[in-house]
C-alpha cells in the first residue's frame, strides 16, 4: 500500500463514518419533531463528494505525496472537529431545523455563519494537492462552489423563515 493509498484510505473511511454518524442524527432529529428542508438539492452534494473522492482513488493512489499540503489538510481535519464537537448531536449532511431551538452561537459559529462549508471548500481544494493534482482541486472547487451557493441560499431562507429554529448542522 503506498503512503497515498493509506490517506485516501483514511479519508474514506472517515467519510463513511461522517455519513453514518449524520443518519443517525437524522433520524433522531426527525423522531424529536425535526423538519428537513429543500432536499431536492442533496444528490447534487452526494455526487459531487462522491466524484471528488472517486476521482482522488483513480488518479491520486499512485503519486508521491506534497507533505505541506497533506500538513494543510490535516489543519482542516481540526477545524472539521472543532464543528462536529460543536454541533454534536445536531451535526447532519442534510438542512434540518429543529422547532423551538435556538441556534448554535458557540465554538466556530461565534466566527463564520458556516464554518463546516469553509472547511469543505479548503478540504475539496487541499487534498487534490497533496497528490499533485491540481487540475482536481480547480474542477471540484467550482463544482462544488455551485452546490454550495444553492445549499447556502436554501439554508439563508430557512433561517430567515424561522428565527426561532435552529439547524441541526450540516456538512
Amino acid at each position: 500500500m503506498t503512503l497515498a493509498e493509506l490517506i485516501l484510505a483514511l479519508v474514506t473511511l472517515q467519510r463513511a463514518g461522517e455519513l453514518v454518524f449524520a443518519q443517525r442524527n437524522t433520524r433522531r432529529l426527525l423522531a424529536r419533531g425535526a423538519i428537513e428542508l429543500a432536499p431536492g438539492h442533496y444528490p447534487l452534494v452526494v455526487i459531487v463528494h462522491a466524484s471528488w473522492l472517486i476521482s482522488l482513488w483513480l488518479f491520486g493512489r499512485d503519486q508521491d505525496v506534497n507533505t505541506l499540503a497533506l500538513a494543510a489538510y490535516l489543519v482542516l481535519q481540526a477545524f472539521r472537529f472543532w464543528v462536529f464537537r460543536t454541533l454534536g448531536a445536531r451535526w447532519t449532511t442534510r438542512i434540518i431545523v429543529v422547532p423551538g431551538e435556538k441556534l448554535v452561537s458557540a465554538g466556530p459559529y461565534r466566527f463564520v455563519s458556516h464554518p463546516n462549508y469553509a472547511v469543505v471548500v479548503g478540504e475539496i481544494a487541499v487534498l487534490p494537492l497533496v497528490f499533485y493534482l491540481p487540475w482536481i482541486a480547480a474542477i471540484f472547487t467550482i463544482l462544488n462552489a455551485m452546490v454550495l451557493a444553492i445549499r447556502i441560499r436554501a439554508e439563508n431562507r430557512a433561517l430567515a423563515a424561522s428565527r426561532q429554529t435552529t439547524l441541526a448542522g450540516t456538512s
